[in-house]
């Protein structure tokens, strides 16, 4: 399994909108990849909440069952098509895949 994590900060303003209209626009963009490709595990998208320490303003949180599967996703063209704007608004991007063994249990 692999977890794939991104958050963004975005700008103020960017593509003719504010930050709050520009994270709604966001959020529902990264959702319509939820079942994009076989393979994904999970998909979950969170805004920063106010009262909580947050230091990004968009999480993605993502896991497949495979590397294929995130580079399936990836390069998907939905995926792909929601690029040109994320890049405009986003002020910062950090990501991190991480490798999961999973462990095989054995029935005996």
């Amino acid at each position: 399994m692999i977890k794939h994590i991104v958050m963004w900060t975005l700008k103020d303003e960017a593509e003719g909108a504010d930050k709050a209209t520009n994270l709604l626009k966001m959020q529902a963009l990264l959702e319509s990849c939820k079942e994009l490709v076989p393979g994904i595990l999970k998909f979950e998208v969170s805004l920063a909440q106010p009262g909580l320490e947050c230091t990004c303003d968009i999480l993605l949180y993502s896991e497949f069952d495979s590397v294929h599967s995130l580079d399936d996703y990836q390069s998907h063209p939905l995926h792909v098509a929601t690029k040109p704007f994320i890049g405009a608004v986003r002020a910062t991007r950090h990501c991190m895949d991480v490798l999961v063994e999973v462990a095989v249990t054995s029935s005996l």
